[in-house]
């Protein structure tokens, strides 16, 4: 009789499909001491480096996306798929899954597929609004789809969509009492209102050309900034750590006390900082990017602005930024008012909501 249980992960790309990845197992992990792991991601990306770093072993897939135009990388885009179907399966036959969870990314398609084929219940979670084209083919077979947005009966069968939110990181739960210790880490000066301006990792670069633009409008308003410019920017943008009341990371590690010590946060719209935003309930002014699959995006901040909790601005419309945004900053009411709609939206208790379906189907 088999002792242990084996779980199948796989998801990756983007930050935004890694960390809930690692958020899932980690809450596995917790009621299953015992259970082996395997994460199955696309060789070259970023989660080859950044599962091992969480403590779990990983394989690599040879695998892509579809570029809109014609590349020799579309040319190779059927032999890689065949050869990663083929790789997926011997994992698969080799491991012995008792389940699969996809969060989505080129790996995970191949990986469900052949899970799917071989009986094996699957789960995918599905971080946007608007699903990408792995998730939306996979949802036909999946046993159960984790979502965070309303209204994606129209991509997914209903029957089978639950909706949890998004996996967060557990620190943030806590932000509202870091307050000075952020203030202390960052070295603030907690007489002035701070901005925190967020690209994502590599970096947002119409979100680094409009802060580097509006250095002087800040100054006037006495506003200090903590700038994440990105790891792509951070050369082209550090000089500015000269400036009094500027200060540019490249990656910034305590999150959460950079969230705690902002009063208003500019941002992108990825799902998971929209998540993340959520949950820290601060004031926040979205600027999508517009080159992403779908422009979901767009659509994850309009989901929350049309509810009043936070501010859309798109990139088209970057020149009303300075009024924007000094409206924003002495509007107290209109502060208070975003962060209060923005928090209802919040969904804490997401990664324990998609582990209790992981379980249902590891007891069936």
């Amino acid at each position: 009789m088999k002792q242990s249980i084996n779980i199948l992960v796989s998801g990756g790309g983007t930050g935004g499909h890694i960390y809930p990845a690692i958020a899932i197992a980690n809450e596995l992990k917790l009621r299953y001491p015992d259970a082996n792991f395997l994460f199955v991601g696309a060789k070259d990306k970023m989660e080859m480096e950044k599962i091992p770093q969480a403590g779990y072993e990983i394989k690599g897939l040879w695998i892509s996306g579809i570029q809109r135009k014609l590349t020799i990388s579309n040319l190779m885009f059927p032999f890689k798929l065949i050869s990663s179907l083929w790789n997926a399966s011997k994992i698969i036959r080799q491991f012995k899954p008792d389940v699969a969870i996809g969060t989505g990314g080129f790996a995970s398609g191949p990986t469900l597929i052949m899970a799917n084929s071989k009986g094996i219940p699957t789960l995918i979670q599905e971080q946007n609004s608007y699903p990408g084209i792995t998730n939306k083919l996979l949802g036909k077979k999946a046993h159960k789809i984790c979502v965070a947005y309303d209204h994606l009966e129209r991509f997914f069968p209903s029957n089978k969509i639950i909706k949890t939110g998004n996996p967060v990181r557990q620190d943030l739960l806590s932000i509202h009492s870091k307050t000075e210790e952020g203030q202390a880490f960052l070295k603030l000066d907690n007489s002035k209102k701070t901005v925190l301006v967020l690209g994502g990792s590599l970096g947002a670069r119409k979100i680094n050309e409009l802060v580097a633009n509006n250095l002087s409008f800040f100054k006037d308003q006495d506003i200090q900034l903590v700038w994440q410019c990105g790891k792509l920017y951070f050369d082209e943008y550090k000089k500015h750590n000269s400036l009094k009341g500027v200060q540019v990371h490249q990656f910034l590690n305590r999150m959460d006390l950079a969230y705690a010590a902002a009063d208003i946060i500019i941002s992108r719209a990825g799902a998971s900082s929209v998540s993340e935003l959520c949950i820290v309930g601060k004031p926040v002014i979205f600027i999508p990017s517009p080159n992403v699959t779908e422009d979901h995006q767009t659509k994850n901040a309009k989901s929350i602005a049309n509810q009043h909790g936070a501010i859309l601005l798109k990139e088209t419309d970057l020149s009303t930024f300075p009024i924007v945004f000094e409206t924003l900053l002495k509007d107290k009411g209109k502060q208070e008012h975003l962060s209060e709609n923005i928090k209802e939206l919040a969904l804490p208790g997401a990664t324990t909501a998609i582990v209790n379906e992981v379980e249902k189907l590891l007891k069936k």
